[in-house]
């Protein structure tokens, strides 16, 4: 327990200035806690699965690496992270292309932290959309989250039916304001 709020901490410190994009400007730490608590719920949690998912941006779009999260948090762990983490040295949408298609080949724990993660994302534009988002964008992120989220199913019901809410909600957050 006592590492798993350590993760957390060290999420915040390293997330501290960075903000959501929604209307309501969210501190962005709350996404990742968001997503381990989602993943909390799951049969298979662990201990290294709700810490992956607290680390799981930071590699991405902080100045984390891996071997500081090796170092405070084990391989395991690290290992994870580096599964759901997107190379950002690529174009935005080749980096979009290879999370559908490479989800599939990803560990059970990356890609229950996909699952939760992307319901997440989800929730969160039906609840405070982005600003400079128009009524098509977010209809391409919620139809592109859908097939990311295709190739991690049969896995988890528990977080594919919180995935499947999710992104009702988003479906229908949609409809009502387009």
């Amino acid at each position: 327990m006592h590492r798993v709020i350590e993760a957390c901490a060290y999420a915040a410190r390293k997330h501290l200035h960075q903000r959501r994009k929604g209307v309501a400007g969210e501190p962005y730490v709350n996404h990742v806690i968001d997503v381990a608590l989602r993943v909390s719920r799951s049969t298979a949690a662990d201990d290294d699965l709700l810490i992956a998912a607290l680390l799981h941006d930071v590699i991405e779009d902080t100045d984390g690496t891996a071997e500081e999260i090796e170092s405070l948090f084990g391989p395991d762990v690290a290992q994870v992270v580096l599964e759901v983490t997107d190379d950002k040295s690529i174009p935005k949408a080749a980096r979009k292309a290879a999370q559908e298609a490479e989800v599939k080949h990803k560990s059970a724990r990356a890609k229950r932290i996909k699952l939760a993660d992307k319901a997440s994302n989800l929730t969160a534009l039906a609840e405070s959309p982005p600003l400079h988002w128009d009524h098509d964008r977010a209809l391409a992120y919620v139809d592109w989250a859908e097939r990311v989220i295709a190739g991690a199913r049969a896995l988890d019901p528990d977080l594919e039916a919180a995935f499947d809410a999710s992104l009702a909600l988003a479906r229908r957050s949609l409809v009502a304001k387009g």
